[in-house]
């Protein structure tokens, strides 16, 4: 298994990946299957060149089997912040140590960045196996966001995570 910050050319299968996420596991994510179906691919390519951000995959023989991203705060008072978002990992990869060498080398490129001091996560409550990979590397719950996701009428409470460094 090869874990790389994803490049431009790597925003179409990206998508496909983003898109296999958001449809079977819609309470993980804050946006939705029907937001991103239309985006082009371009978009989130942009994305892999911003500054403040690192977006990682996990490759097997080539294929795209994971991805998480790690969005550093900009604001002066809150510059010593970064979080993670849009971990997933596809279910025939799970169980393999792929999440766990994803967020490993995200957290590995947050303490490289100057000033910064901790990494936040949201988790949906429910998410035992998240939850514990979270954990073993180290971050803690601090607190509950209730009804943090509407979907179809039934609400998701998320747990809201953090690494000190």
């Amino acid at each position: 298994m090869e874990i790389r910050p994803l490049r431009q050319e790597d925003a179409e299968i990206y998508k496909v990946i983003r898109l296999e996420g958001l449809k079977k596991n819609p309470e993980a994510f804050g946006s939705s299957y029907e937001e991103e179906a239309g985006r082009p691919p371009e978009v989130y390519g942009e994305r892999f060149k911003a500054d403040n951000s690192f977006h990682f995959g996990a490759f097997e023989n080539g294929k795209l089997i994971g991805v998480v991203s790690l969005v550093r705060e900009t604001g002066i008072k809150i510059k010593h912040r970064s979080n993670i978002y849009a971990m997933y990992v596809t279910e025939s990869a799970r169980q393999n140590g792929v999440g766990k060498s994803l967020v490993s080398r995200a957290v590995e490129k947050a303490r490289s960045w100057d000033g910064v001091e901790q990494i936040h996560l949201a988790v949906m409550s429910e998410n035992k196996p998240a939850k514990k990979l979270y954990a073993s590397i180290g971050f803690e719950i601090y607190g509950k966001e209730r009804h943090a996701l509407k979907i179809d009428k039934k609400y998701y409470d998320e747990d809201l995570m953090a690494l000190f460094f």
